[in-house]
């Protein structure tokens, strides 16, 4: 097979992927909602019932640095008219969407939100939103809400923590259920949400949108064969011209990589 003919066969293997994501898969759904203000507005008018929300910035794939231990990628960070932070995360496995990775997610958020020597007091509400492909909850409601209470009063604590579990597999004529219907659908034609289905039609069907997507598959197959050579290079017992053969990197690329990995073992 000759070069042209492996890039046109990666190419049409890349088409025919692309026409079976959904908004459920979290790296078209990134890349769907890339500073996209208007969908995730609907999104979150839907899952938390505020049909006056309104959204004014959102970025994707933010990484939430911690020096000293577990740094974060959010999925979605957005921020809405009054200060509000909503950290959107797509997860199809169940593991994906511990308890504890919500917790983690709203304490690394709050983490990063005051400047030092801030009041607590102007701490904005955060929402930690995980919208499922399962219901991970496994009690069959659509939503479930977690926020802090006083255990003898079951009042609320109102220190503006919210936690939101979406239940992706959930179906109904409600506006969540309608909204869990889109999130599966892999043809924008059979979208309920046209605001939805005019984002992912853009991604799936025009040009320009296409050969976006086709650029975040490329990459992501760059990224996977950079995991494979990195753990073969911590093995140690491979000579780097078998790495790039069995990776498929070129050897520069994985001269690279054990430079970047030299580099980070000294800055320690």
């Amino acid at each position: 097979m000759t070069v042209t003919e492996e890039i046109d066969r990666k190419h049409q293997e890349d088409l025919q992927r692309l026409r079976g994501f959904r908004l459920l898969d979290d790296d078209f759904f990134t890349k769907c909602f890339e500073g996209d203000t208007e969908c995730i507005e609907l999104i979150l008018q839907i899952v938390l019932d505020k049909q006056d929300l309104k959204v004014v910035d959102v970025r994707t794939q933010v990484f939430v640095e911690n020096l000293l231990n577990r740094s974060v990628r959010l999925d979605v960070l957005a921020t809405n008219s009054v200060g509000h932070k909503f950290n959107i995360e797509i997860q199809r496995a169940d593991k994906g969407a511990g308890r504890k990775r919500a917790r983690y997610n709203s304490s690394m958020m709050d983490a990063n939100l005051l400047e030092k020597g801030e009041n607590f007091e102007v701490l904005p509400e955060t929402f930690v939103v995980f919208i499922t492909e399962n219901d991970v909850i496994g009690k069959g409601q659509p939503l479930y809400r977690i926020e802090r209470c006083f255990l003898e009063t079951g009042e609320s604590f109102d220190d503006g923590s919210h936690i939101l579990y979406v239940n992706g597999a959930y179906r109904d004529e409600s506006p969540i259920g309608r909204l869990m219907h889109d999130f599966s659908c892999t043809n924008p034609s059979d979208m309920y949400y046209g605001v939805l289905a005019d984002r992912v039609r853009f991604f799936k069907e025009s040009k320009e949108g296409i050969a976006v997507m086709c650029k975040v598959m490329e990459d992501m197959r760059k990224d996977s064969l950079k995991e494979v050579a990195l753990r073969m290079l911590a093995a140690g017992k491979y000579a780097l011209e078998e790495i790039a053969n069995i990776s498929g990197l070129s050897l520069e690329e994985v001269k690279k990589l054990k430079k970047n990995e030299q580099c980070k073992v000294v800055s320690r």
